[in-house]
Order: C-alpha cells, then structure tokens, then sequence
C-alpha cells in the first residue's frame, strides 16, 4: 500500500518527505484533489489531524502530522538508511541540524516572510530582529559548511533534505543575492543541493528572488460615488422640511466628541534637558573615538532629575547552556521592549564563549524609575535583577562607560554578542 501525503506540491514542508522517498525509494502519492483550505477544513480531515494543519501522512499503521516528523518515519523505513546515520554521534548531529533549520532558520524565514505577503500584521521592529537573527544564523551555518561539504559526514543526509527546504523558501521568495552573498558557503551548498537529481526531482528548476516583496498597504475601502452624492443631498432636503429644533433637544442629538487618548504618565514629567533622541543619534553616529565622543557626550547630555540608569542581569543564567538560544532569548527580550522606545535606551551583554552564558545590561529609563507599565507589560523584566546606578560611586559610573562601549573584555570575559536598544 503507498503512502498518502496531503500537501500542497510547491511548498517547502511537502518537499521534505517527497525528497526523502526518491532516496529511500518508498513509495509516497501525493492525495488527489488536496486543496488548501477546503480538504483539510473537512471533518474527515481533521479525525486525522485534529487541528487541520498540512502535510499529513496517512500510513496502514495511522496517520502521520509534522513535516519533521513524517520525513523522519519515511527514512526509517529502509533499514539501515544512510539518511538516519550509521553511528549514534552522526544519528545526534543530523537531529542537531535538524532543529537548527526549523528553530534558526524556517522561524526566522517565516517571520519575515508572513507580513509581507499579507497573513500577519507587519511590525518593522518584529522584521528587524527576524532578520537579524537569520543572519545570525546563517553566519554560524556558513562557517561550519566552510569546512564540510554536507552538515554530517560526507553524504546527504536527513538534516541536509530539511535543512535545504528550510532555506528554499528564503532564497525563492526574500533572500536577493545581495543578501545571499555574505554567506558563500550556504550559497554553494543550497545550489549544489538542490541540483542533486532526487532534489531537482521534487523541487524543479530553482531560482532565486531578485526582490524582497513591498510591504502590502492598507487600503480603506472605497465608498461608492452615488452614496457620497446622495448623503450630501438627503440633509439639505430634509433641513427645508423639518423646523427647527429646540436648542436643548438638538444639544441631546450632537454625537459626544471622542475622547483624547490619555498621555502616558511619563509625558506629563517636568521637562527634561537631555533630549533622548540626540542621545540616540550621538551613538549611532559616532565610529571612532568612542570614549572621546560619544560616552563623553553621553555625559553632558545626561540628566539625573530626568532620567535614571538601572543595570540588569539575568537571574537564570546558569541555563544559559546553548549560544544561540541565549541570543534569541536577548533579541526576544529587546523586541518586546519595543513599548517603550519612546522613554529607553538599553545595551544587553552575553558574555563568555563558553556556556553558561552571562546575560547583563544597562538600561536608561525616563523617569526615576522603571516606568510601571513595562514592569507590567513586558513578563522579561521579572527576569532579571534590576539595580539602580548609583552615580556617586566611580566604579559604577565607569561600568556604565565600559556597557555603553561594548569594552572587551567585560569583566574579564569576551563578549558572545553586544545588542542595542535604541
């Protein structure tokens, strides 16, 4: 009996098993007549997935949902596969590179790839850090792929099937070869993947995007002109006809006048000297000469009547076990932030190079203290310890100096990565 798959037949997740059964030479028919939207809404459907997501497997032995998950069961049906590994340690590495591609890459693609085409709201903030960290991991794939040809030994396996769908829809649908090019070692190892024969098989000819889709605009919807002109003439006519009304019934009539927004509390502090943004500009601006120019401008412009500094650090960082996972905690963290970019400023360390990682920061609030509403609002900052600088002491002001600077090492430790809140 062949395996059914109901998937769509261009799409990245479907491909992962379709490649994996020309290698195994398991026999998988796509379903006939799948059609997204309406096949898998059916109550048929969903007694076999019961939250209606594609690809689904249906096997003699039960159906099968997760593109991971299928592919991993179509390669263990040949015995002794190549694609599964033939020693536990390779058996561990292509799990590894497995997860790596759905967390560090497929998510991150995902992210990016949503909003702009329309089935997620677009939040710049949101794409900047989705951004960042694809780059951050495609950076670290590149650099392992500099010295292998394949992610584990020296033949395809399973994690290079997932990995290399992973990064397709990235480079058909968003990454240019502009943006491609930073990483020659990923660029030379999609190519020469999807040109394998079982690959192309599935995939086709593959090519890369040449722009990043524009962000969809929000149109209002239009209003037909006969209503417009019909509106305009109803009143006049009913204003010969009807007298007029007594003031205190017409009063009554008069829609009540929105309300204004209530100003967030911190704008309603007495004006401060130290203008943020200039702040803000000063260090992004400023190349060379850091401590000269910007930490010392840092320091004319501060004002301790409007502003406080509060330093940060992360109460759990013994878990801090896996580098890149402590990195998208940070950016995650920076991103749910973004409430408050109007009042802050904040410069987050993870330091060490080997785990567990440190994760400490420095924050500029307005106000002296941590604005309530992000104490509220954002669940990171129950996080951390949170302790208020304390200017007169020396030694404190020159950690803030060495943060604000990204200085290595940072007590006494290299710095993993340095991010900004700006």
């Amino acid at each position: 009996m062949a395996l059914v798959l109901y998937a769509v037949k261009g799409h990245e997740y479907g491909f992962k098993t379709r490649i994996v059964a020309e290698y195994t030479g398991v026999k998988v028919e796509l379903a006939p007549d799948f059609e997204l939207g309406v096949t898998n809404k059916t109550p048929e459907y969903l007694k076999l997935n019961p939250i209606g997501k594609v690809p689904l497997l249906v096997t003699p032995d039960g159906p099968i949902f997760e593109s991971n998950a299928i592919a991993r069961y179509v390669a263990r049906l040949k015995a002794d596969n190549p694609l599964i590994g033939s020693s536990l340690i390779d058996s561990a590495h292509i799990e590894q590179w497995i997860d790596f591609g759905s967390l560090e890459i497929d998510a991150n693609i995902m992210s990016w790839f949503k909003p702009r085409f329309g089935s997620a709201v677009y939040l710049p903030p949101a794409e900047e850090a989705a951004i960042s960290a694809l780059k951050r991991a495609l950076g670290a794939l590149n650099t392992h792929l500099a010295s292998n040809t394949y992610l584990v030994g020296h033949f395809v396996t399973l994690a290079d099937i997932i990995v290399t769908c992973n990064l397709f829809w990235g480079f058909t649908k968003l990454m240019t070869k502009s943006f491609t090019s930073e990483f020659p070692h990923v660029e030379r190892y999609f190519w020469t993947l999807v040109n394998q024969p079982n690959f192309k098989k599935v995939m086709g000819d593959v090519k890369q995007t040449e722009s990043v889709p524009p962000v969809p605009s929000a149109k209002k919807p239009s209003q037909p002109k006969e209503t417009k002109s019909k509106a305009k003439e109803e009143p006049k006519k009913e204003a010969r006809k009807e007298p007029a009304k007594p003031k205190a019934e017409a009063a009554e009539e008069v829609e009540e006048a929105p309300k204004p927004k209530p100003k967030n509390p911190l704008d309603l502090l007495p004006p401060s000297s130290m203008v943020l943004d200039d702040w803000k500009r000063l260090y992004s601006n400023t190349k060379t000469n850091f401590r000269e120019v910007a930490i010392k401008g840092f320091w004319d412009m501060y004002d301790p009547e409007g502003y406080s500094l509060w330093f940060c650090e992360y109460k759990y960082n013994d878990e801090n076990t896996v580098s890149f996972v402590t990195l998208n905690k940070v950016g995650g963290f920076l991103q749910r932030m973004d409430l408050a970019r109007k009042y802050a400023f904040g410069k987050m360390l993870v330091i060490g190079t080997e785990p567990p990682f440190k994760v400490k920061g420095l924050w500029l609030f307005r106000g002296q203290e941590i604005p309530p509403f992000v104490m509220e609002e954002c669940y990171d900052m129950e996080l951390y310890n949170w302790t208020k600088v304390d200017l007169s002491d020396e030694n404190q002001k020159e950690r803030v100096n060495k943060m604000i600077e990204d200085q290595e090492p940072f007590e006494g430790e290299a710095l993993l990565d340095a991010k900004c809140f700006k």
